[in-house]
């Protein structure tokens, strides 16, 4: 007996029977096609239905893929040892916890970029241009790729001091997990834990990557370009390199031509140790120079092309050119000391940002900064160096010290011998070659202890770390005196010991290790633990305890060397404040809609709260913290503005901006020599009902030049 089932084909009512359970819900990968389904045919009679049959449920478990995947990331590969994942997330774990760690003590930190967070955060065409206010009147001096990420999170977290630091902090966890990651790659976990553990207890690092400054994006970056120029080494692809100039060209969309310092290493060691031919080694770089020229001229084109009237002034520029701001005030300048409305930098040994020289590094301004392990890692250079000198042209070994030497070797030069604008948290670029130089150098020569050279070479590398850390702690005589005391004892006897021991495994070379590692992170960490627990606030602000001889001079008066102002670490390298002061608006329009409103000249103290013009910490380097008085004030009728206040210098305009929220008018943006608005530009706007007060008290000018149109309008507000 057959069944016609369907066109052309015919079966018997058991294989429609052995169909229908087959295509039960569950019984296979297929829907069900029986009665209830409107594609079914009708049961035929006499069998059961199938959906009749009930069958128990699963128990709920996690799938073997999410297991096998939870697995992994805590266990890592199974290449790998057991302990170095752990290890690695616990490196991390710590990192983020001392660049998290009471991060909202700090406030607004660096006042003039959370100024222009703000302004971002609520205007797309001051988030795009890095715009100071939301009125689009001037830029902040530098590029907005550090300001973009602040804005983002400010726009998904509320402008408050977490949301714009934590991202800082985020970046220096991800620096440290990339340095890991490029040692890790080529040498040994050992190698990588130890580069990425320098890094993270560098106290400039810690400063800056709890820190609004521009300085954690760029570092990050960098360091990601370093990491693809070695994927590219590894097999010649020039999909690496182009990354990797996309990665440099957004660093200088970060901090201008700063990011171009690593340049020379990553092309040059890629030229050298590529496994490819020279014809394809070079199309390589050129793919990545063009990437390079593409992710960095983009927004330049873009602001170059919209005519000056559509778009805020460029701040740092004495003619509204962002080439003249690259070239200039964040180029050549800070090399030559030659920077036009700059507020120092004579080209001078003798200048205000202290003597330059190969011995910058070491100095009292920068040495606790960052040079606890430069002996080491330059002794380190040049072993690795040494040891390799025979090796084939693609050797990686020698192509990782070539690299990260390079970075360090070009940066670190710059950097000492600039005679213009320079500050110690410029430093932050060397922690992570510096970083991985020892990781890879140190373990090297580690598992080469079998050999006396070798042995002396770790061992002296060593001595001068601890004596390096004997004379930085010395600058802070009365900070934990004992510390430098034991760094030197237990440094010397750990050296002593790999010079004597030849024993490649044991309970002694292991007690070697680990006394010789504590002796020299010491003090750095004992700088980086001071630094994550001390507020920092300000333009110019310094990492670890207050140190004897250090500070620049400066108008107004330097502050001292880690002065505190008000629980936090205000700027180690302070200014005074000018003079004036706030006062009721008389002698001025000062009724809504009536002009400007003058706060000239009146008793100190007033509306902000304490002497120096702008309130208690306000000059030419921190910002103004008006008093609750003044504040309510300045928020009367400020929706019918465009500038709630004007004032000289960001600085000032800052701490207005941010107790506010409205914006203000920065005349003559950072350092107030910027030659905007003119007068006549400035007395319009008064006109037409644009401005609403005045604030006097900031100064413009200075010993570097630049535009005296800001004493020119406070001189004609005071008069009129």
């Amino acid at each position: 007996m057959t069944s016609g089932v369907g066109p052309g084909l015919r079966t018997s009512p058991a294989a429609v029977e052995g169909m229908a359970t087959l295509l039960q819900p569950g019984a296979g990968r297929f829907p069900s096609l029986l009665p209830d389904s409107p594609r079914g045919h009708p049961r035929m009679a006499g069998h059961p239905r199938p959906m009749d049959i009930t069958l128990p449920k699963p128990p709920r478990t996690i799938p073997p893929f999410s297991r096998l995947r939870i697995a992994t990331l805590v266990r890592g590969r199974q290449s790998e040892a057991v302990w170095v994942r752990p290890a690695l997330l616990i490196l991390l774990g710590v990192t983020a916890l001392l660049y998290l760690w009471g991060l909202g003590a700090s406030g607004w930190a660096n006042s003039f970029y959370s100024a222009a967070v703000q302004a971002g955060s609520s205007s797309w065409k001051a988030f795009f241009f890095g715009s100071f206010d939301s009125s689009n009147f001037i830029t902040v001096d530098k590029p907005p790729a550090a300001l973009w990420v602040m804005d983002i999170s400010a726009r998904l977290f509320g402008v408050n001091s977490w949301s714009i630091l934590v991202p800082e902090a985020l970046a220096g966890v991800a620096t440290v997990g990339l340095v890991f990651a490029s040692v890790r790659r080529w040498f040994t976990p050992a190698a990588g834990l130890l580069a990425g553990a320098v890094v993270a207890l560098t106290p400039v690092a810690a400063l800056m990557f709890r820190f609004n400054n521009p300085d954690a994006l760029l570092v990050l970056l960098l360091t990601a370009a370093t990491y693809a120029t070695m994927r590219a080494i590894e097999d010649g692809r020039a999909r690496w390199l182009v990354l990797a100039g996309t990665l440099v060209g957004t660093g200088f969309l970060t901090k201008m031509m700063q990011a171009f310092l690593v340049v020379p290493a990553l092309a040059l060691v890629f030229l050298v140790a590529a496994p490819t031919p020279l014809r394809r080694r070079l199309l390589g770089l050129l793919g990545g120079g063009v990437a390079l020229v593409v992710s960095s001229g983009w927004w330049v084109a873009i602001v170059q092309l919209i005519p000056a009237a559509d778009r805020p002034y460029i701040g740092g520029s004495q003619g509204n050119s962002l080439i003249n701001l690259i070239l200039g005030y964040n180029g050549f300048g800070r090399l030559t000391g030659n920077e036009t409305g700059s507020i120092g930098g004579t080209g001078t040994a003798g200048s205000m940002w202290g003597p330059t020289g190969w011995d910058r590094l070491f100095l009292a301004n920068f040495g606790g900064q960052i040079a606890w392990l430069i002996p080491a890692a330059l002794i380190l250079l040049v072993a690795g160096l040494w040891m390799t000198r025979r090796a084939p042209r693609t050797d990686r070994t020698r192509a990782a010290f070539l690299l990260w030497g390079g970075v360090l070797l070009v940066s670190g030069a710059v950097i000492s011998l600039s005679s213009g604008i320079i500050h110690p948290y410029y430093t932050v670029a060397l922690a992570p070659p510096i970083g991985a130089i020892v990781g890879m150098g140190v373990v090297t020569l580690w598992m080469r202890r079998d050999r006396l050279p070798w042995r002396l070479v770790l061992a002296a590398a060593l001595a001068v770390t601890v004596v390096c850390s004997y004379v930085l702690l010395g600058r802070s005589a009365g900070w934990y005196p004992w510390l430098r005391t034991a760094v030197v004892v237990l440094g010397v006897a750990a050296a002593v010991g790999i010079a004597l021991a030849s024993h490649r495994r044991g309970r002694l070379s292991a007690g070697l290790a680990v006394a010789g590692l504590i002796a020299g992170l010491a003090g750095t960490t004992a700088y980086t633990v001071d630094t994550v627990l001390t507020p920092h606030t300000g333009a110019i602000v310094s990492a670890g305890p207050a140190v004897a001889g250090g500070g620049f001079g400066g108008p107004g008066g330097a502050g001292g060397l880690g002065r505190r102002g008000g629980g936090a670490r205000a700027g180690r390298f302070g200014f005074g404040g000018g003079p004036g002061g706030f006062a009721p608006p008389g002698g001025a329009a000062g009724g809504p809609r009536g002009g400007a409103g003058a706060f000239a000249g009146g008793p100190p103290g007033g509306f902000g709260g304490g002497p120096g013009g702008a309130g208690p910490g306000s000059g030419l380097l921190n910002s103004s913290t008006p008093g609750s008085a003044l504040v309510s004030l300045l928020s009367t009728d400020a929706g019918r503005y465009t500038w709630v206040v004007a004032t000289v210098r960001a600085n000032s305009a800052a701490g207005y901006q941010l107790a506010t929220s409205a914006p203000v008018m920065a005349i003559g943006g950072f350092n107030g020599t910027d030659p905007t608005p003119t007068l006549v530009q400035f007395q319009a706007a008064v006109q037409q009902h644009e401005i609403h007060y005045f604030i006097s008290g900031g100064r413009g000018g200075g010993p570097g030049g630049g535009s005296s149109t800001s004493a020119a309008i406070t001189t004609w507000v005071q008069s009129t």
